[in-house]
Parts: C-alpha cells; sequence; structure tokens
C-alpha cells in the first residue's frame, strides 16, 4: 500500500527539465507544481525528450536539477510520425475537442501509438521501486497503466486527463474504442478537469461496458476491478504567476503594450495556434463588431498572441494560413494611416511578459469552441488591477466556464460559434462601468488564488495514495 510519503513517478509525453535555483523564468503552472510534488516526495519524472533518433538500444538520459531527477528518452521519426503527429494528435486531439470532422482513423497510426506505449511501459519500468506511486498524464498515454500492469507492476497508479472526454456517441467513431477505454480501467484512479468530462466518461463505462457506477463515490466496477473515477479542476500556479508582476520585465511589456495602443482599450487574446481555440471564429466575431460599429476601430486594438504548435500535422498549417487571412481583411478594410484595428503575433512571449499583457488590457479574449480546462482564463484575472480591473469574455464551452461563470457574476460568457454572441460581448466588456468590473473581478479571484495547482496537485496525490 502506497502511503503520503511515497515517492511519486510521474509519466508524461514530454518532461520539463527544472532550471536552476534562482534562475529568471523559472516554471510556473503544472510543470512547476510537478517538480515542486517530486521536491517534496522525491522520485523520477520519466517521458520523450523530445529528439528523434533512429537508436533502438533504449539508452535513457537521467539528469537531477534542484532536488528533480528526470528521466528521457529519444524516438525514432516512425514513432513520432504514427504515435504523436499520428495517432495522438490527428485522431484522439481532434476526436476529444468533439472535432470528429478532423480526426483520421488510420490502424497505422494507431499500432504506432500502441508501440510507443509499450517502449514507454518497458522503459520506465526499471524506475519503480515498490509503494510508489505512478502518475501518467493526458492522452499520448492513455493504455500505458495497462501495459505496466500487464508487465506485474502493482503500484498505485493514477491517470490525468488535461483535455475534454467527448460525449458517448463521438467516441464510439473511434475505431476500438472500447479497447482505449478497457486500459483506462487499470488505473486506480483518473481525474478529469470538469464533471461534464467525468460526466460523459461514466455515461460510456455504463452503457457501451455495462460497467456498475457508484456515482457519490466515483467507483467504477467492470470485471472484477475497481476504478475511481473523479474531477480535479486544475489552477495555475498563483505564487509564481504573482512574482513575475513584480518584475522589471513585467512592467516594461505593459508599458509598451500600452505606449502602442494611442489611447485605445487593448483587448488580448493568448491561444496556441490550435483550430481548438477558435481563432478564426475569434476574428469573425471582432470583424463582426467592427461591422456594425466602424467608428469604434479608434476605441479598440485587439492584440492576438498565438504560439504556432505541431506545425508538421497538416490541420494547423491551414489554420495558420485561414487566420491570416481573416485578419489581413479586416486590417485591409478597416485600418487608417495611423491605427490597425488588429494585431496578429506568431510567437511566444515569458510568463513575466504575459503577466505585464494582461495587466494592460482591459479585456481578456478568451474563446475556445472545446477547452479541457484553459489556464489562460485564470492568469487573465490573476493579472488584474483590484482597483481597475479588466473584464474577461470567456466560452460557455472552456473548462474554466464552471468555475468563472459564477452565475452571471464573474467572466462574461459567450457562445464563440456566433459572430453576433461575441460582438455583443466585445461591446459589453468595452463600455462596462466600473463598479461592475470590479464586482466580476471579486467574484473571479477567489477561487483563482485558492484553488491554485499546488493544491490541485495535493489533492490528487492524496487520493491516489488511498485505498
Amino acid at each position: 500500500m502506497a502511503n503520503a510519503q511515497s515517492r511519486l513517478v510521474v509519466i508524461s509525453n514530454r518532461v520539463a527539465v527544472p532550471k536552476a535555483r534562482g534562475v529568471a523564468g523559472a516554471q510556473g503552472g503544472l510543470a512547476g507544481a510537478l517538480n515542486a510534488a517530486l521536491k517534496d516526495r522525491g522520485g523520477v519524472w520519466f517521458g520523450w525528450s523530445g529528439q528523434e533518433s533512429e537508436d533502438r538500444t533504449g539508452n535513457m538520459d537521467l539528469q537531477r536539477n534542484d532536488g528533480v531527477t528526470t528521466a528521457t528518452i529519444d524516438l525514432s521519426p516512425r514513432d513520432v510520425g504514427e504515435y504523436y503527429n499520428g495517432y495522438a494528435n490527428s485522431t484522439l486531439w481532434p476526436l476529444f475537442h468533439y472535432r470528429i470532422d478532423l480526426a483520421r482513423f488510420e490502424n497505422r497510426t494507431g499500432e504506432g501509438y500502441e508501440r510507443v506505449n509499450d517502449r514507454f511501459a518497458e522503459s520506465v519500468m526499471p524506475l519503480i521501486e515498490e509503494d510508489d506511486l505512478v502518475w501518467v498524464h493526458d492522452y499520448h498515454l492513455i493504455p500505458l497503466g495497462e501495459r505496466l500492469r500487464s508487465r506485474g507492476v502493482k503500484n498505485r497508479i493514477g491517470f490525468f486527463l488535461h483535455t475534454p472526454w467527448p460525449p458517448t456517441r463521438l467516441l464510439t467513431s473511434l475505431p476500438f474504442h472500447e479497447r482505449l477505454v478497457r486500459t483506462m480501467l487499470s488505473y486506480d484512479l483518473i481525474g478529469f478537469q470538469t464533471n461534464e468530462w467525468l460526466s460523459s466518461f461514466v455515461h460510456y463505462c455504463e452503457t457501451e461496458l455495462g460497467a456498475e457506477v457508484n456515482r457519490e463515490t466515483g467507483r467504477i466496477t467492470h470485471e472484477g476491478r475497481q476504478t475511481i473515477a473523479r474531477a480535479y479542476p486544475i489552477g495555475i500556479d498563483w505564487e509564481h504567476f504573482q512574482a513575475q508582476g513584480d518584475t522589471g520585465e513585467a512592467r516594461n511589456a505593459g508599458q509598451r503594450l500600452l505606449a502602442s495602443t494611442r489611447h485605445r482599450t487593448a483587448m488580448i487574446g493568448v491561444d496556441r495556434l490550435d483550430y481548438s481555440k477558435g481563432l478564426p471564429e475569434r476574428i469573425d466575431g471582432i470583424g463582426r463588431f467592427f461591422d456594425e460599429h466602424p467608428e469604434r476601430t479608434r476605441d479598440l486594438v485587439f492584440i492576438q498572441i498565438a504560439p504556432p504548435s505541431r506545425e508538421d500535422v497538416q490541420s494547423y498549417q491551414h489554420i495558420r494560413g485561414l487566420l491570416e487571412q481573416k485578419t489581413g481583411q479586416i486590417n485591409g478594410a478597416r485600418s487608417e494611416v495611423d491605427i490597425v484595428p488588429i494585431r496578429y503575433v506568431n510567437r511566444g512571449y515569458s510568463h513575466a511578459e504575459l503577466y505585464g499583457f494582461f495587466r494592460a488590457a482591459k479585456i481578456g479574449l478568451v474563446t475556445p469552441l472545446r477547452d479541457g480546462m484553459n489556464l489562460v482564463a485564470k492568469e487573465y484575472v490573476a493579472a488584474q488591477d483590484p482597483d481597475d480591473p479588466g473584464v474577461l469574455v470567456l466560452s460557455e464551452f472552456a473548462g474554466a466556464a464552471h468555475q468563472l461563470g459564477c452565475d452571471g457574476e464573474g467572466a462574461v460568457l459567450v457562445n464563440p460559434h456566433s459572430p453576433d454572441a461575441l460582438a455583443g460581448a466585445i461591446r459589453k466588456a468595452l463600455d462596462m462601468p466600473r463598479d461592475e468590473r470590479k464586482r466580476r473581478y471579486d467574484a473571479m479571484i477567489g477561487t483563482v488564488r485558492d484553488d491554485d495547482v499546488r493544491d490541485w496537485t495535493q489533492r490528487y496525490c492524496t487520493d491516489l495514495a488511498a485505498d
């Protein structure tokens, strides 16, 4: 039996190697929380190095930085193509975000996905000691628990899904869907971001597998094995993010943004370049707002920061071109010699710089079509001036809406599929009086501050350690 002092073995697709103590820009967010848990408990973080190699000897790179041990392996180009770009990001990712139209179902990539999960299991086995807690993360490694069990691992093994879980009727479009879900029931504890995703998973287990479910305890019984499934909404690293606001880097970033707005209200969006984030739909909504209120190009400027991601996947190349096209059309129609309504920035920024941008922007536009949680929404709230806060416009389909919607007293919730709804929400935020902005901020800040990522890590590990 594992106990509260058990070592922790974290397994994820990629590994965040911690920087030396005191280095500026040290990790926050999930990486920071997992590193903190590993330092507290001892253990190891295992995953893919991000490098490609044809080396089949199973060589592993072990490093120890700031009290945390990391272990990484390379993958072959074939593995990356079939497991990562293929099944994980061209099949499961779109399906889990309700985009069955973009999902590609190919036996070859499915076989690659299983092959890499087998390799992960074989490679990490020697690192697992008796009584270790094993915590597997995300859709890349769904079958890993079952692969470890088949090799005799009897430790407590947990799994956390950072994406949504789709409704049963969507999931059954996946070839071998029963096989995939059955592997999940090898875990002792399965975590989801929200009760909505949890309910979808439980519904599948009941209707497709005939499992027995106790909804009060989250216990799922299937073929003599019991698994617990619960919701654990993730938070930001509050202390780390607030510390960024005290840096010169954050202050300079905010001042740069304000100096460039020419006295217009800054509205900001920060998202990976991903079709789940609803970026083309967002631009359509902004275009609708300027169509209805052309004079307000002198009141509002929108800054979209969209770092590229998964550039080897064809659907991501398409969305980048579409976003550039839509942004260019609006700017071509609405720009003046001294103003441009939309700034599209295809690069990333540090946490400190983002804090400064969020603080300076009086509207945060976070409108994914579907999102497991969306921590940008929480970071935007965390960066606001309590005496003069900005307004968060948030998709009702983001996991964060369950916490930040606050019965109409928190974020302005919006349907991101509707250009008219987006245009209306932008106008509401732009014209919102200060007392209402403060009231909405006060409704959100408590959960952003108190339900942070370290609390999330502790709650999950405590439940995993319990029988």
